[in-house]
């Protein structure tokens, strides 16, 4: 072991030990202060100033001293976690965190016995930790977050974080679709899906070419696929999609509901919220003088 990883151990107590065991089992961790919140961002990145997006959305950490931008701070690697730029912090840490999400897990979240009681008669049985108000539900498979999804519940994945309590009981089971469903609403694209199917067709008039199938679902499956392939700057992925099937589907009124919904599902499965999502169709239909 490198001497930097040794006094960050030393420094870091029992705290940066569990940290450590977690990255090595490739969960992203993060310190947390007192109180469960995340230590604040650096003078180098406050406003932002380092290029990481207002809404925290770019991943990874930034160059900054210390750890910043809350769940896009946790990472698996050891020499980050013990090194100069984290050892302040693992002084004052209260707890550690980590980011569900990026090890392709997703937390629900049920804070009193009413939710608990929900969740025994909604989900299936999962791992389960015992927290000091209620318990999280762990799953394999990573999901959009979102707060109080119904009461007591919150949803823990991608862009979140979760306080590290303990390895829990029970065995892990795959994410349903009850837990994704309370996230992804079927009406949520309905603004979007508007503007969408009351363009104008073309003048020359005659069938439009796009309504043939293949051609109209191979550039939805081609741009679900762009979406859900991009490693980093989601949102400007997505952005960047819709205005490519806009430009070719937008003006001759052969997109449905049932397109931009699964455009939406993409977006959102990679993170992006419904706000999000409906402002990047927006944007490009704007764009595009649509």
């Amino acid at each position: 072991m490198t001497q930097p990883a040794t006094t960050g151990r030393a420094s870091g107590g029992p705290l940066l030990a569990t940290a450590l065991e977690l990255a090595a089992r490739m969960i992203p961790v993060l310190p947390l202060r007192a109180g469960k919140v995340p230590f604040g961002n650096c003078p180098s990145c406050r406003n932002n100033v380092c290029g990481g997006r207002p809404n925290m959305k770019t991943p990874g950490p930034c160059n900054c001293p210390g750890p910043c931008h809350a769940w896009a701070a946790a990472t698996t690697d050891p020499a980050t976690i013990t090194g100069p730029a984290w050892a302040t912090a693992w002084r004052q840490t209260a707890a550690v965190a980590y980011h569900p999400g990026g090890a392709g897990l997703t937390v629900v979240d049920l804070d009193h016995a009413d939710a608990i009681t929900w969740a025994r008669q909604t989900l299936p049985a999962t791992r389960t930790v015992s927290t000091t108000r209620g318990e999280h539900w762990i799953y394999r498979g990573a999901m959009q977050s979102a707060n109080a999804v119904r009461p007591g519940v919150d949803i823990k994945s991608t862009m979140a974080y979760a306080r590290w309590l303990d390895s829990g009981t029970g065995t892990m089971t795959d994410l349903p679709d009850a837990a994704r469903a309370l996230v992804v609403k079927e009406t949520s694209p309905v603004r979007t899906a508007h503007h969408a199917v009351s363009v104008s067709a073309p003048s020359g008039g005659g069938e439009c070419r796009h309504r043939t199938p293949a051609y109209l679902d191979r550039g939805i499956a081609m741009a679900e696929q762009r979406i859900t392939a991009a490693p980093s700057a989601v949102h400007a992925t997505v952005y960047r999609t819709f205005l490519a099937v806009l430009s070719v589907h937008g003006r001759c009124g052969c997109l449905t509901g049932a397109h931009v919904r699964r455009l939406f599902a993409a977006a959102q499965a990679k993170g992006e919220t419904v706000r999000h999502c409906n402002d990047a169709w927006i944007n490009a239909l704007t764009r595009l003088g649509l």
